[in-house]
């Protein structure tokens, strides 16, 4: 039996959206994972993938926030950042236990700049509430070309940092000192007007004429422990030991040796002049 030329492409053109529904609802991260705010689109792109955008212009930035909170684990997503003129204007990727005086935090924050200059990537760690744990990174590649991968790995031994399959910074816990590991966070991504800070430490501001400005995000993933409340066990995914005894080998420490001397733009170990008292301890102890 031959089948009719036209029917033959319908079905074909009927096994195409199905295929692209199906890989499209496995990969709807967004809405099931995360509350949002502000300016915040969901797409699909060619290969069934959510491609999340956050818009920024005079009136409002975009967020999503994820619905679940974390104690350790692996935090990974896909970005690009701003084409062109990106002054005054702060894209982040982090995790954060809440807005309160003694909360713990962890940080990417991709710090715009003038078209044509570097943008500059600043990773922090915050334990009770101190945050002066700054290292910042001119990026080495343009981000706003293309999709990168951003990774956070949080165990209770130390933060580390990641671009694609390079690692540049790993944050120790020292039994003395304050450490992110009490307090559950939940995952964020921001897009804002960071004018007073951001660029050229606020000489710079956003240039509204270039409005709006897009960030897309995609490919997010979380292989991370849940809490299950005061004194319970966390639950956690199998094969949990890949990431929870994780620390940097001597190959990879090269890779954080190569970016602080090539590319890194700032160390809080190095600013006498916010620390006159003394550098906070584990300056010299990394």
């Amino acid at each position: 039996m031959r089948m009719d030329p036209m029917a033959a492409q319908r079905a074909v053109a009927v096994s195409l959206v199905a295929l692209l529904a199906a890989t499209a609802s496995a990969d709807s991260w967004l809405y099931e994972k995360f509350t949002t705010d502000g300016n915040v689109r969901a797409d699909y792109n060619a290969q069934g993938q959510q491609v999340t955008s956050l818009i920024l212009n005079q009136q409002s930035g975009g967020a999503f926030s994820s619905r679940q909170k974390y104690l350790y684990g692996v935090f990974s997503i896909q970005m690009k950042l701003i084409p062109g003129n990106s002054a005054g204007t702060v894209t982040s990727f982090y995790l954060s236990s809440g807005d309160g005086p003694g909360h713990d935090e962890i940080d990417m924050e991709f710090m715009g700049n003038s078209t044509g200059q570097p943008v500059v990537l600043n990773t922090n760690v915050w334990a009770n509430g101190d945050g002066k744990k700054e290292h910042q990174f001119y990026l080495w590649f343009d981000p706003a070309a293309d999709f990168h991968t951003y990774t956070i790995i949080w165990n209770d031994k130390n933060v580390i940092f990641k671009v694609d399959d390079l690692f540049i910074r790993s944050f120790r816990r020292y039994p003395d000192l304050a450490y992110p590991g009490g307090k559950p966070m939940s995952v964020h991504a921001t897009l804002w007007d960071g004018s007073y800070w951001a660029t050229q430490q606020g000489k710079v501001k956003v240039d509204w004429s270039a409005a709006p400005f897009v960030v897309s995000y995609r490919g997010y993933s979380a292989d991370a422990c849940v809490p299950n409340g005061d004194g319970a066990p966390l639950s956690c995914p199998a094969g949990t030991d890949r990431w929870m005894n994780r620390r940097l080998d001597a190959a990879e420490w090269g890779t954080v040796a190569w970016a602080k001397k090539k590319y890194m733009h700032y160390n809080y170990c190095d600013d006498g002049w916010r620390f006159p008292q003394g550098f906070p301890a584990e300056c010299s102890r990394n």
